[in-house]
């Protein structure tokens, strides 16, 4: 899954650049967003990132693109690779790249099994 976020300048840092818990805040909520489409019937938490390593700073005005793309899955966990770039996906320059990893909860919280649709 692909989607795009436009750095305003309520997300910069006191440097002038992108502050780096907003980037980590999009990438979170773009990963869920394509898991829960992948998965509607679950309940998904965030339980991971595996590295955070911002590659150079992003500027106000920039268009961003965030890449979610499934890489595991697991009894009650699925992980996602997300790459973010500067302007189109696929052309420019990678700034973040991490896996991140959610589990199926149920109401209680409790981690439940991710039901795997017939084929």
């Amino acid at each position: 899954m692909e989607s795009h976020r436009l750095v305003l300048p309520e997300d910069l840092n006191q440097y002038g650049h992108l502050f780096g818990g907003r980037l980590l805040a999009w990438v979170d909520e773009a990963s869920w967003i394509a898991a829960s489409l992948e998965f509607p019937e679950c309940r998904f938490v965030t339980i991971g990132m595996d590295r955070v390593e911002f590659r150079h700073g992003v500027k106000k005005g920039a268009i961003l693109a965030i890449e979610s793309s499934r890489v595991n899955i697991g009894t009650s966990s699925v992980q996602y690779e997300v790459i973010v770039r500067l302007g189109r996906a696929q052309e420019g320059d990678v700034i973040f790249r991490t896996n991140i990893t959610f589990v199926n909860v149920d109401a209680a919280g409790n981690k439940v099994a991710i039901p795997i649709p017939i084929q």
